[in-house]
């Protein structure tokens, strides 16, 4: 049995194939009217391996003008956010342990080759909230570390319908994907894998 970071917790198959498949309409309905886009290295312009988008009332956004970020509308379209799903508030509600919903959630989407390096998520202003991770469509390595990038790492499988959660002395470990495996599940018919990120950004 592999052993986590202390506030680093996996929870298997939360949410059932009726579940995935009704979160999954509301992420394309999010798309629509927020559409995916891809974001740049702030400091190379280099561009990163997933399209992302965002819903709630505000967004992470990344460029080489400005960096990393959270604003309240979309960088193409310029058009506000739309609404976090109810179901996905609902979840925050169950999993979070913390008493202030989520301000943001990030939809990365993930095709066979893209991967995302170890990174912290450290944008946001409170980092007394966990950060929320579920995951639709194709597995994926999930690699996740300590607090120091040096630290030393564990890697596990994430599968459609699973929940990552990182909070109190977890919230700040190093984590990333190292690579998606193909064909590992139907529940989007060309393939792919969503991570949708739950976020508190602002303190109460």
């Amino acid at each position: 049995m592999q052993v986590l970071p202390r506030g680093v917790r996996h929870i298997p198959g939360w949410l059932d194939r009726a579940a995935q498949e009704s979160l999954l309409d509301e992420v394309r309905a999010v798309v629509k009217e927020a559409p995916l886009f891809v974001p740049v290295m702030p400091r190379t312009g280099r561009e990163m391996s997933v399209r992302m988008t965002n819903c709630g009332p505000l967004g992470w956004v990344t460029d080489t003008e400005r960096g990393y970020r959270y604003q309240a509308c979309h960088p193409v379209t310029g058009r506000p956010w739309p609404p976090i799903p109810r179901s996905l508030l609902d979840l925050w509600a169950e999993l979070a342990a913390y008493p202030h919903e989520p301000q943001a959630c990030l939809i990365n989407f993930y095709s066979e080759t893209a991967k995302m390096g170890l990174h912290q998520d450290r944008d946001e202003e409170d980092l007394a909230a966990p950060v929320v991770s579920i995951s639709l469509g194709d597995s994926c390595l999930f690699r996740v570390g300590e607090t120091r990038r040096e630290g030393r790492t564990t890697s596990i499988r994430l599968n459609s319908g699973d929940v990552v959660i990182l909070g109190s002395e977890g919230r700040l470990c190093f984590h990333g994907v190292d690579r998606i495996y193909p064909a590992t599940s139907t529940l989007m018919k060309n393939g792919g894998r969503i991570n949708l990120t739950l976020r508190r950004v602002t303190k109460p």
